[in-house]
């Protein structure tokens, strides 16, 4: 090939790059620029974010939640006034009872012994208060002898003085002394009646059903009365058994519980909130709270009460309540018992000790912050389908 051949070929070429290099940049210049997707994502998180830590913020001093809750109530021990071995049980595990229902019996015997035995004890007091009244009489009537003995006495010696002044020798020596003598025998004897008397006075006390020993006799008699009584152990309150693994013939202490009754009466949620939760929080509050028992159910309540202190370890126990708290990387804020107050009747079942709980609680009219509260309670009333 000649050199002019081949600077021809070279020429169509230069202009077919030349050519293809304007149709590319043509092409581009048509097309826009793409955007990248993972910035726009990127934005959209941290706004998300920054709404997310600003409602959390807002709606944990405004609109406080926790699912730290549990339904409490008042307990009763079921505790025995008497010791003894039980002879009948009239309920089981759950039984449901009411105010003077019978729970246990305890053996009667002992106690019929004692009541027989104080009876006894009064009538012997009865007789010697009896006696002791009859000894004080019997006293006061010598006690009357002796001065009519001393009047009679007196008269006489008193005659003997007056012949004595009128005719000195009327009367012997003899006759004096026997004078003298008599009135002073009549003396002593009324001295030493009265003493009698006194004596019988002091050991009677008061007479009839006013006397000590008579009163101590018939309180004994009425305290063995009482604890014959205490034989039936009773419910004191509408309720329910709990703690119950006795069987008859178990020897029942005083003062040690036998079971424990899960009153009917005031019942409340305890909701451990923290520290920063309470800031605007005060008491009647607006509360709605959803059970496990029940999901999908929203009820309401108000705040009833809010804690003062938590224990600590270096309290007397059972001066605070204990709120426990999880331990973790961060550590968890101080929580304090709120208690909350709610009606009964608007649950339509029996609510259990220890039940767990969802709270939110309103402290004003915040009304998007109230809103999304009141979607919050809703939706984790419906998940615990699924916990």
């Amino acid at each position: 090939m000649s050199k002019e051949e081949n600077s021809i070929e070279e020429t169509n070429h230069s202009e077919e790059l030349v050519t293809e290099d304007q149709t590319s940049e043509g092409i581009d210049n048509e097309q826009p620029e793409k955007k990248s997707p993972i910035r726009l994502v990127t934005i959209i998180v941290l706004v998300f974010a920054a709404l997310f830590f600003v409602w959390y913020v807002l709606s944990d001093r405004r609109v406080p939640y926790t699912d730290q809750a549990r339904i409490n109530g008042l307990m009763l021990p079921i505790v025995p006034r008497v010791s003894g071995n039980l002879t009948e049980i009239h309920v089981q595990l759950h039984s449901k009872v009411k105010p003077g229902d019978t729970i246990f019996q305890i053996d009667k015997r002992p106690y019929q012994l004692a009541v027989g035995k104080a009876e006894a004890n009064l009538d012997n007091t009865a007789q010697s208060v009896a006696a002791r009244t009859a000894s004080v009489k019997s006293s006061a009537g010598r006690l009357g002898v002796a001065r009519a003995q001393l009047d009679r006495a007196q008269r006489n010696w008193d005659r003997v003085q007056k012949v004595i002044q009128e005719n000195p020798g009327a009367l012997s020596q003899s006759d004096r002394d026997q004078a003298e003598t008599s009135l002073s025998q009549a003396t002593e004897q009324v001295a030493s009646a009265e003493a009698d008397l006194e004596r019988a006075q002091q050991a009677l006390g008061f007479s009839g059903a006013e006397n000590a020993q008579f009163r101590a006799a018939v309180k004994a008699l009425e305290e063995a009365q009482l604890n014959l009584a205490f034989c039936s152990v009773v419910a004191t309150a509408y309720g329910y058994v709990e703690s119950f693994s006795i069987d008859i013939g178990y020897f029942a202490s005083a003062g040690q519980p036998l079971a424990t009754l899960v009153s009917e009466g005031d019942t409340w949620i305890q909701a451990d909130l923290k520290e920063n939760n309470l800031s605007n929080m005060k008491t009647g509050d607006r509360v709605e709270f959803s059970l496990d028992v029940m999901p999908g159910k929203v009820f309401k309540g108000k705040v009833r009460s809010i804690g003062y202190g938590v224990s600590t370890g270096n309290t007397n126990r059972g001066d605070l309540p204990s709120v426990s708290s999880t331990q973790g990387w961060l550590r968890d804020p101080q929580r304090f018992p709120v208690i909350i107050s709610f009606d009964r009747d608007q649950v339509g079942v029996i609510p259990r000790f220890g039940g767990q709980v969802d709270v939110i609680i309103y402290t004003g009219n915040h009304g998007m912050l109230n809103a999304i509260g009141k979607f919050r309670i809703r939706l984790m009333s419906w998940l615990s389908y699924v916990r």
